[in-house]
């Protein structure tokens, strides 16, 4: 079976994450979304209410599932059997970061391979921090997110 992991923070996770792993699972036999416990990040959600939210977001997309992991992401596609990372890339300003997590990841497991997956033309600009600041602001955000993940974020935050 060729299985991918999707790790991110998916805090929350929105219609580009999405739009990259309906991309993912026509390449792969199964794709897990790891949902990263330790983000080094101030998250709206914890890790259950993100690994909830990401299981409504998907539930009728065949050959995926969701799971949360904590420590180093190599370890956990090793412990998953999966041989592939799955990564989105928005713009040229996603790439040095990106390349810098994929050199480790290479370094710390050779035989876990990335690869970049392009978002629809109309979710380039969308990010997790973006949809949290306009809602926070008061701005509609119908429409990029998934209506569970809305729900989840407006009696989080108004």
């Amino acid at each position: 079976m060729n299985i991918a992991i999707y790790p991110g923070t998916f805090d929350p996770i929105t219609n580009g994450h999405i739009d990259i792993l309906k991309k993912a699972v026509r390449i792969f036999d199964k794709v897990i979304i790891a949902v990263a416990e330790e983000t080094g990040k101030n998250t709206l959600f914890n890790i259950e209410e993100r690994k909830n939210i990401c299981s409504g977001a998907v539930k009728n997309i065949a050959k995926v599932e969701v799971s949360s992991f904590d420590g180093l992401v190599v370890n956990f596609a090793k412990k998953m059997n999966a041989s592939t990372m799955i990564r989105g890339m928005r713009a040229v300003s996603d790439f040095e970061y990106e390349l810098q997590l994929v050199l480790m990841n290479k370094k710390l497991d050779k035989d876990i391979e990335t690869i970049f997956l392009l978002p629809n033309f109309e979710y380039l600009y969308l990010s997790s921090s973006m949809v949290k600041k306009v809602m926070k602001l008061g701005g509609k955000i119908t429409g990029l997110i998934p209506e569970n993940v809305e729900t989840a974020m407006r009696e989080k935050i108004l």
